[in-house]
Parts: structure tokens; C-alpha cells; sequence
């Protein structure tokens, strides 16, 4: 009998090991990004609060946060996103 105990703890550890690591690496982001890695397609999120509307970022004006590449239009959005992203961010990451 002390030899089935060990067997079923043996198993029982093995599988809470597997499961905990495939959530780990099947964890999404907390933020939506597409396959390069940029939040909102590239898309300045400061000038929708700016501008009122969609403006493409430049790669010259980037910032990693929150595991995700952003880009702005002009330093002056880059430098108002970091002084402030969760103001800037969409809300839930953009899902």
C-alpha cells in the first residue's frame, strides 16, 4: 500500500507541475497586441485624446509598457504616455 501512495503522489505532483507550467506559458498579455509585439496596431493612442482621431505611430517614437511596444506620432505624445499610460492605455488592454 505504501508504494501505491507514493505512485499517486508522484503522479498528482507531476500533473499540478504541467498544468501550472502551460498556464505560465499560455498566459496572454495584459495587453492586445499583434504578432510583432505593438499595442493598438502602431496607432498613437495619445492623439485620439489629442486630435480626435486615429494617427499613425512612427517607429522613431517608441515605448515598451506593459509588455507591448507603443508608438506615437511626435515626442511630445511619446512623453505625455509615459508621464501618465493607464491614462492613455485602452481600458482592459484592449481586448
Amino acid at each position: 500500500m505504501p508504494h501505491a501512495r507514493h505512485l499517486i503522489t508522484t503522479v498528482a505532483l507531476i500533473t499540478f507541475f504541467t498544468l501550472l507550467s502551460a498556464q505560465t506559458i499560455w498566459a496572454k498579455s495584459t495587453i492586445n497586441t499583434n504578432w510583432r509585439g505593438l499595442a493598438v496596431k502602431g496607432y498613437d493612442v495619445v492623439a485620439y485624446f489629442t486630435l480626435d482621431k486615429p494617427v499613425k505611430g512612427k517607429s522613431a517614437f517608441s515605448h515598451k509598457w506593459n509588455d507591448a511596444t507603443w508608438r506615437f506620432s511626435s515626442q511630445e505624445h511619446l512623453d505625455l504616455f509615459k508621464a501618465s499610460p493607464e491614462k492613455y492605455a485602452p481600458q482592459y488592454g484592449g481586448y
